[in-house]
């Protein structure tokens, strides 16, 4: 393998990837995917659908699910910073509604893969930032769910710098919480 480091995290299923990066003066070269080192870490995945977000300082995008369609995710920034989080939601998981944040920036260059049956959002905290994510299902309209970022019985702990105003959608602030989700 030696193309890329993979870290587990306390949530069974979540991984932290850096890829080997390759610089010189002109610039640098890696691999952000490539199938059979990714199944070789454990990540035997088949992405069907790339996405692309731009997005301003504060604002922060989730906490999103697809209900009858889960997907996989792998998740990375391309230019700017964000705190990136995915909350367990797989019925009968012993770390169910607990979470795990990470750091992804242009600089660090790391990657979060983020397995079916997790919620997933992401906080902007430069000035920009564009966010790019391979997913293993194809996006349903109609079939997404949500928990609210602030959820008490999840505790998130958001690195809002002080000053920050958050830029939510009014649909981000009003999903019913974990204790519902568990209904």
């Amino acid at each position: 393998m030696g193309k890329l480091t993979v870290e587990t995290c306390e949530i069974e299923g979540l991984k932290i990837i850096t890829p080997q990066v390759r610089g010189d003066s002109r610039g640098y070269f890696m691999e952000t995917y490539q199938y059979n080192d990714f199944k070789a870490a454990g990540i035997d995945k088949v992405f069907v659908q790339d996405n692309q977000s731009s997005s301003a300082k504060g604002v922060l995008r989730g906490m999103h699910f697809q209900i009858n369609h889960p997907q996989a995710k792998l998740v990375r920034v391309i230019r700017g910073e964000v705190f990136d989080v995915a909350i367990d939601l797989r019925e009968g998981s012993k770390t169910f509604g607990k979470w795990h944040g990470e750091i992804l920036s242009e600089e660090n260059k790391k990657q979060f893969y983020v397995p079916e049956g997790f919620a997933h959002g992401f906080l902007v905290l430069s000035d920009h930032a564009e966010f790019c994510y391979k997913c293993s299902d194809f996006y349903h309209p109609g079939d997404e769910g949500g928990l609210p970022y602030d959820d008490p019985d999840i505790g998130i702990e958001w690195p809002i710098p002080e000053g920050m105003e958050l830029n939510i959608l009014d649909r981000d602030r009003n999903w019913g919480g974990i204790k519902d989700f568990k209904k």
